[in-house]
């Protein structure tokens, strides 16, 4: 089944229902409730960690936690969608499994340097897809982080925040992942991309044309990304810095690539080069409105993903193709780490209906890759990063 439609920012039903349900499991209202949002990655992919560009924006898609304090190190969570978690911040956070993972060492790593954390109740729901690469997992750090920061009064910055989520990522889930998603969760700001320097951490907002609009196309595949080759690209990218004799492939340029022997590393390498500059230049299309121009550097990234970095798939591939023949598609491309999950298409904001109703009719994902939930499109804005509601 593929459906298409538009998403909406939280209001005051979503915060209502949060409220009910905390209410409903500890007999009281919460003290704070935040919301975190997930994000999608314009174009800039597997360069976060290799000190590079990236330009995502956040999604009306979010994660709500309604939280009090426990007064104690306990911690004792429901999600609407996973059911309870309860662990002590004393603890090792190896020892909690599932998704109580990530906010467990969340708290652990603030509590080393905020001696006495208090834990907390906490009732969490969520309208960010599970595994379509939207960073459902950044965003319950970051809003964890955030229910962390402000019931414990800590003097900690969004930045900061960030990147314990990222350490969470690496340490205790096992991704070797970048900066980008935790950063894009919490420092995203409403209708507009953000360019962040992963070397630096510095950001600046780009405006996104008006006269385009950006599509999700969840293809409803999934992949564990612990489980896929996405450390191993990483690994990878590290092995032919290491060649070339630079810190990072951010350093390094499409001629000294050509050094590198093995062929492996220098596609991989070649991906991370000349993604780098296609941010850049959509970031110097989207000042001009010149939409051609963009939307051929996004399909540029996805052959380059396909061919040099091979983290697409059949699915991803299947729909972009599609979509590059449907209506008003500048370009479409796969997004996140790869191999299933979502892509995303740049399309003229006055072809939207025609553009989703063609891919609606020309898209099945490939028996070689069947679907685990249903496809679906999503027509979505800028938004805001994490907040307290």
């Amino acid at each position: 089944m593929l459906k298409n439609r538009n998403v909406n920012v939280s209001n005051s039903d979503h915060v209502g229902k949060i409220s009910d349900g905390f209410q409903k499991q500890f007999g009281s209202g919460p003290d704070i409730i935040v919301r975190c949002p997930g994000r999608v990655n314009l174009i800039g992919e597997h360069t976060d960690y290799n000190d590079g560009f990236v330009l995502p924006m956040a999604l009306p898609f979010e994660t709500l936690i309604a939280a009090s304090s426990s007064e104690d190190a306990q911690m004792k969570l429901i999600s609407e969608e996973f059911g309870p978690a309860h662990f002590s911040l004393e603890d090792n956070p190896m020892g909690t499994s599932g998704w109580g993972r990530y906010i467990h060492a969340i708290g652990s790593l603030l509590a080393q340097s905020n001696g006495g954390l208090l834990g907390w109740n906490g009732y969490i729901c969520s309208t960010i897809p599970i595994g379509a690469n939207l960073s459902s997992s950044a965003a319950l750090e970051i809003a964890a982080g955030m229910v962390f920061k402000h019931l414990g009064k800590l003097e900690i910055t969004l930045t900061e925040i960030a990147l314990i989520g990222q350490r969470v990522e690496n340490e205790f889930i096992g991704v070797r992942s970048g900066i980008m998603d935790q950063i894009a969760c919490a420092l995203s700001q409403r209708d507009t991309a953000l360019l962040l320097d992963c070397h630096t951490l510095q950001t600046s907002m780009v405006s996104i044309p008006e006269d385009v609009a950006v599509v999700i196309m969840d293809t409803g595949t999934r992949r564990e990304l612990r489980s896929s080759e996405y450390n191993k690209r990483r690994e990878s990218c590290e092995s032919a810095a290491l060649d070339l004799g630079v810190p990072s492939l951010r350093n390094a340029s499409l001629d000294d690539i050509t050094n590198l022997s093995n062929q492996t590393l220098r596609r991989r390498a070649r991906h991370v080069v000349s993604e780098n500059k296609r941010v850049l230049n959509t970031v110097k299309a989207f000042s001009t409105g010149d939409l051609l121009t963009a939307g051929q550097l996004f399909t540029d990234s996805h052959l380059s993903l396909r061919d040099d970095y091979e983290v697409s798939g059949p699915a991803l591939d299947r729909i972009v193709e599609v979509s590059l023949g449907a209506p008003g598609c500048f370009g479409a491309r796969m997004t996140g780490g790869g191999f299933a999950g979502s892509a995303l298409a740049l399309v003229a904001r006055d072809e939207v209906n025609n553009f989703c109703k063609f891919v609606k009719a020309n898209f099945t994902a490939p028996r070689t890759q069947p679907a685990e939930t249903s496809v679906m499109l999503y027509v979505v804005e800028a938004c805001d990063g994490v907040s307290v509601l």
